[in-house]
């Protein structure tokens, strides 16, 4: 944990990025403070900003723990009383923590500076799906970490939430083609749901978002995530 907190490039992307963003365009904007359906437009701007470092920080932090185990780490570990699956939970655990740090450092910015929503279960409702939804970004991260180059494993998984993040309507309100094919995106189920406490499933663009396919978006990239994942063990069992 505090390695993760020293580390510039995970502070940067998982709390500078969010916070700069939401102060300049939830915050810091002229229309921060109009309605959007339960709360304003900032509120909007605040979870879409804490889901997306909430991503960053799960697919890092998990990505360098599978790198740890592929360059003989593992064996270390297997020596020790403590079993891989109690590696994995730490972990895990850490990544969790990091990634509640993230979530209450940027609600606290945003409810300092104008971000409402109408209710407060709605704040809780939000930030519960930002950390539960986060989980598959972690399982992405360890996918990449098994599968790919240890030294550029954690970089590109990072590089590829914020790709993710950019085509999946997560930093502007997409619409048209760029709309459509953005639905078809890892982050568009995730950034959607977090949103839905106070959107209901309303689009900044115009329409709304059906349910069921918004979680229909979250469970098919889990199950892609998932194969990644299995595809690096078996990877990472070849190597031996």
């Amino acid at each position: 944990m505090k390695r993760q907190l020293r580390n510039p490039f995970a502070l940067v992307f998982t709390l500078g990025m969010p916070i700069a963003m939401y102060l300049l365009f939830g915050a810091g904007a002229e229309y921060g403070s109009a309605p959007m359906g339960k709360g304003n437009v900032a509120f909007y701007v605040m979870v879409s900003m804490a889901a997306f470092g909430t991503a960053v920080a799960m697919t890092s932090v998990c990505s360098f723990a599978a790198s740890e185990v592929r360059q003989g780490w593992g064996r270390q570990i297997a020596v020790t009383p403590m079993p891989m699956l109690g590696y994995a939970a730490v972990k895990l655990a850490t990544a969790l923590t990091f990634s509640i740090i993230v979530v209450v450092v940027v609600g606290i910015v945003g409810w300092s500076t104008g971000a409402r929503a109408d209710d407060a279960w709605r704040w809780a409702l939000a930030a519960l799906i930002i950390l539960t939804g986060g989980v598959i970004f972690g399982v992405f991260g360890l996918g990449v970490g098994l599968t790919f180059n240890a030294d550029s494993a954690s970089s590109l998984a990072s590089i590829a939430v914020t790709f993710f993040a950019f085509f999946g309507n997560v930093f502007m309100p997409l619409e048209g083609t760029m709309l459509s094919i953005a639905q078809f995106t890892p982050m568009y189920g995730y950034v959607s749901l977090v949103r839905w406490p106070i959107t209901e499933g309303t689009l900044l663009a115009g329409g709304s978002d059906n349910i069921w396919l918004v979680l229909g978006n979250i469970a098919i990239w889990a199950i892609l995530f998932a194969a990644l994942c299995l595809l690096g063990i078996q990877r990472s069992r070849r190597r031996r």
